[in-house]
Parts: structure tokens; C-alpha cells; sequence
């Protein structure tokens, strides 16, 4: 009966895991993994400098004032940064984090991955008590239509019955300004007794941040505008009607223009004419 009694005991401790050990938060960027619960510091973030973020001004000065107020510990509001894809999303809320860092604001990121969702109540505890304030991040935010990950999300937006704490702020990114496909909104409408009520839970998420920063694809003098910005940062120099043309031919062959695509030539580019580019 004991060596049961032990074997249940074992199983019920695997299934709980351990409480979280008290972090260090010398790092100025985490990320949040599972199973068990953890913070995991980040030696070296991967971001570009907020003067090579071409094209997105508004967006930009937007997000910056935002995180100065939530640094500063003035009232910010939670941001979604959404629209085209490879506009320089995620790299805007990585650049101005190390931005509001320079000036001098102990300010940490924490990124979560959305399949973690789930564990977020167990995160902004383990925040709530830290003497640094936080952003947490997520990136490529959606959900399907079966996905009940964004009931979690509101503990993040919302905070339940104990609130945001007050050093945490969310931003995340996404392709879709509702978090959810278009075609699924339209399914849903049509198949439900009450189309309203239908999809006003999961479509209401997006209302609940402060902030809608959208991003649309560029022109031709943004897009160029992008390389001629990252030549000059590390270096690179070519003549300018060579550049223009194989910038040119670089996007025709990827079907479209973005901030990817101009890095994308541009490390090509680094690369042919032997430069060393980290990033």
C-alpha cells in the first residue's frame, strides 16, 4: 500500500511543477519558456538600430513615447503592432526597447512565445514582485478557430481580479488587426443564431490594447531608401545606379517590397563585396 501510495505521490509531483526559483534580473532581455517554469536570460538581443527603420515614422515616435511613459512609470497603454508582413514589426519593439534603455531607464523585455499563453498567469506573477519594469512581448500574435489560447491573453490586457501589474506592459505583433482570419469572422457570422455574439469575444481582444499601430507595405523609395540606410551603417559602398538596379531586380524576383526583403539584399549584397555584417 505505501509503495502506491509513493508511486502517486511521485506522478502527482511531476504533474505540479516546482515553484519557480526567486530570478535574477541582471539580463535586459528573457525568454519565458515552460515545463519547467522559467526566465531565460538573453546574452545578445537581435535587433537593428532604431535610425535604420525606415517608412514607419508614425508608428515609430508612437511606440517611443509610449515606452518612455511606461519606463518613466507614468500610465502607457498595451500596443498591438499589426499589417504587412517583413514592415519591421518586431524589429520596432526591439529598437525602441534599447532605445528608452540608452536613456537611462532599467527597463527589461521578456519575450513569450503564443503556445505559452497558457502559463501567463504564472509569468506576471513571478513579475509582479520584481523591482524592474517590464515589456512583454509577443510575436506573430493569432488564433485560429479553435484556438482558446485567447482567453489567457486577457489576463495580460485585462489582469483578472489582481489587474496588470503595474510594471508589465504587452506588446505584441500580428498580420491580422482583429488577431483572427477574416474568412473564419465571416464563417462564424454566418453560422451563428446571434452573428454578433458570435465572434465578439475572440474579435473584442484587439479592442482591449490602447495602441493600433498599423504597418503597410512600401514604395520603391522606402524600400530603397531601407538599403541605402544599411550600406551606410556598416560600411558598404557601391555605385549608386548599380545599387538601384539590383535593388530593383532583387524585389521583382521576391514579388513585392518590405523592410525582409531590403535586408535581405542587402546581406546578399554585404556578402558579394566581402563585408561583415552582424544582425
Amino acid at each position: 500500500m505505501r509503495s502506491v501510495l509513493e508511486r502517486i505521490a511521485g506522478a502527482l509531483e511531476r504533474m505540479a511543477p516546482a515553484p519557480l526559483a526567486a530570478p535574477e534580473f541582471g539580463a535586459e532581455a528573457f525568454v519565458w519558456h515552460t515545463a519547467p517554469d522559467r526566465l531565460e536570460p538573453v546574452a545578445r538581443v537581435s535587433r537593428v538600430d532604431l535610425s535604420l527603420l525606415v517608412g514607419v515614422n508614425r508608428s515609430r515616435d508612437t511606440l517611443l513615447e509610449n515606452t518612455r511613459h511606461f519606463a518613466a512609470g507614468l500610465p502607457a497603454n498595451n500596443a498591438l503592432l499589426w499589417g504587412a508582413r517583413g514592415m519591421g514589426k518586431s524589429s520596432l519593439v526591439k529598437a525602441v526597447h534599447a532605445a528608452v534603455r540608452a536613456e537611462g531607464h532599467d527597463l527589461k523585455i521578456v519575450e513569450l512565445s503564443r503556445e505559452d499563453l497558457p502559463s501567463v498567469a504564472r509569468l506576471l506573477g513571478v513579475l509582479r514582485g520584481a523591482p524592474c519594469r517590464f515589456i512583454l512581448f509577443c510575436d506573430d500574435l493569432s488564433f485560429s478557430h479553435d484556438d482558446q489560447h485567447y482567453k489567457s491573453l486577457k489576463a495580460v490586457l485585462d489582469g483578472g481580479i489582481e489587474g496588470r501589474p503595474e510594471n508589465v506592459i504587452f506588446y505584441a505583433t500580428s498580420n491580422r488587426r482583429h488577431l483572427m482570419p477574416r474568412d473564419m469572422i465571416e464563417n462564424e457570422t454566418q453560422a451563428a443564431i446571434h452573428s454578433t455574439e458570435a465572434v465578439e469575444e475572440k474579435v473584442s481582444l484587439s479592442d482591449r490594447f490602447g495602441l493600433w499601430l498599423g504597418f503597410h507595405p512600401c514604395s520603391q523609395d522606402e524600400y530603397l531608401a531601407m538599403i541605402d540606410g544599411y550600406c551606410a551603417a556598416h560600411g558598404v559602398v557601391v555605385a549608386p545606379d548599380r545599387l538601384r538596379a539590383e535593388a530593383i531586380e532583387w524585389q521583382a524576383t521576391r514579388g513585392g517590397r518590405s523592410g525582409r526583403v531590403a535586408w535581405q539584399f542587402f546581406c546578399d549584397l554585404a556578402a558579394r563585396e566581402g563585408v561583415r555584417v552582424s544582425g
